[in-house]
């Protein structure tokens, strides 16, 4: 599962809300909600929209 108090806090340190992070990376509001909840785990084409988008992002997060 994600880390999610990892991946909530790079979310909080851009300055995102999480629609404006799902827009970033290209999935819904909903489905952004479920991975910071820990509610699904991310597909590796999920995991790659967040590299893609946020070069900086320590895959880590996804791999709690």
């Amino acid at each position: 599962m994600i880390d999610r108090m990892k991946l909530k806090q790079f979310r909080l340190d851009k300055g995102l809300t999480q629609e404006k992070m799902a827009k970033l990376v290209g999935i819904s509001k909903s489905m952004y909600e479920k991975l910071e909840y820990e509610q699904v785990r991310p597909s590796l084409e999920t995991i790659e929209k967040f590299k893609a988008v946020f070069k900086d992002i320590d895959l880590n997060i996804f791999l709690n």
